[in-house]
């Protein structure tokens, strides 16, 4: 049995059986009841993902993708490929909104070579390269599925990892021009819904290249028809490396019981995926924010879950999953620290 396999077989669902006292410890804080309003339910699930009434969260990691798109010569892209290259040298530098985000929260920031097209070297770089760069989509497969494998089991690798350095939470991040040319496809394969429904601008291409980008993708869609199957086969067929990395992360996570923050529109189309190979994964994901890629609120209202924030945003990176762990070490603060009326003398409206 492979990693993969085994990982998804050992998912377990999420107890509830301590949903009482901690709801009952809620109600019992200094407050009106429910008057923190999703900072109590992250509370209350990051309890429940721990399986624990008495939580901690002190070490967070955001693990960070990076990995090429063939089907960027396609013109779906404002940038060209190489900027993958760049902006993985800019994050491992320190000057990328992720390294800022990450450091502003005390997290570990992981970077990792999965797919990326071009020789990286850095002290700090996770170099766990499959292939450099996927194949073009819109003429065949993007992957093999043993390089899907290969790739999703480096995600996994990183999940165990993360829970051997007694890691609580994790975030997901990632790096590839072209990339939300493949979640868009996989989320029009898997929701499913219309390619125009789901199809924004990206990196910010103008209306006649966003044309372009639809009808490229309605093209990916039907030359790869026969190999959309399974979640696994479809994305191998149109998905991306780094796409893959972040399910096996996911997929990981939720086998070592690791509350894992789902980032933005790329990561979703990652958590879609993987949720889809085990619906129980869904309940270990926290969904960060609505990205500001049009596509984006509709996954959020055809797979019926919520983000936790809305700043317009819509850059990736980690980003957003960044800004929402640090919203969630603030509910487990208030979890633990604040007083109940029994403690601090104060009169309720029992």
């Amino acid at each position: 049995m492979n990693r993969l396999n085994a990982s998804l077989q050992s998912i377990k669902p999420i107890p509830k059986n301590f949903k009482n006292d901690i709801q009952n410890h809620l109600n019992s804080l200094t407050k009106p009841i429910g008057s923190l309003g999703k900072l109590e339910d992250m509370a209350m699930q990051y309890c429940l993902t721990t399986n624990t009434t008495n939580p901690k969260l002190e070490k967070k990691r955001i693990v960070l993708f990076a990995g090429d798109h063939g089907v960027t010569a396609e013109g779906v892209s404002a940038f060209p490929k190489e900027v993958t290259v760049q902006m993985v040298y800019n994050i491992l530098g320190g000057g990328a909104a992720i390294s800022v985000l990450a450091k502003h929260i005390g997290a570990d920031l992981k970077v990792v070579d999965v797919g990326v097209d071009g020789t990286l070297e850095h002290p700090e770089l996770l170099s766990y390269k499959v292939k450099s760069g996927t194949d073009n989509m819109a003429i065949g497969t993007a992957m093999t599925v043993d390089e899907t494998v290969q790739a999703i089991e480096v995600g996994i690798k990183l999940a165990e990892n993360a829970k051997a350095d007694g890691i609580n939470i994790l975030g997901t991040g990632e790096m590839g021009i072209g990339n939300t040319t493949s979640a868009s496809a996989l989320f029009a394969t898997l929701l499913p819904c219309s390619v125009e429904k789901i199809t924004g601008r990206g990196t910010g291409i103008n209306d006649d290249q966003l044309q372009n980008k639809i009808a490229i993708i309605k093209k990916v869609l039907d030359v790869n028809k026969n190999n959309l199957t399974t979640p696994l086969n479809t994305l191998a067929a149109i998905g991306g490396l780094e796409i893959a990395g972040i399910v096996g992360l996911i997929i990981g996570a939720a086998s070592n019981q690791i509350p894992i923050v789902v980032d933005g529109f790329i990561s979703s189309a990652a958590a879609l995926v993987a949720c889809k190979m085990n619906s129980e994964i869904n309940d270990y994901l926290f969904y960060s924010h609505k990205s500001a890629e049009k596509g984006h609120k509709t996954f959020y209202s055809l797979f019926n879950v919520e983000p936790t924030i809305d700043l317009n945003m819509r850059l990736g990176e980690g980003t957003g999953a960044a800004l929402t762990i640090s919203l969630i070490e603030a509910s487990v603060k208030i979890y633990n620290e604040m007083a109940t009326f029994d403690s601090a003398g104060v009169s309720n409206n029992d």
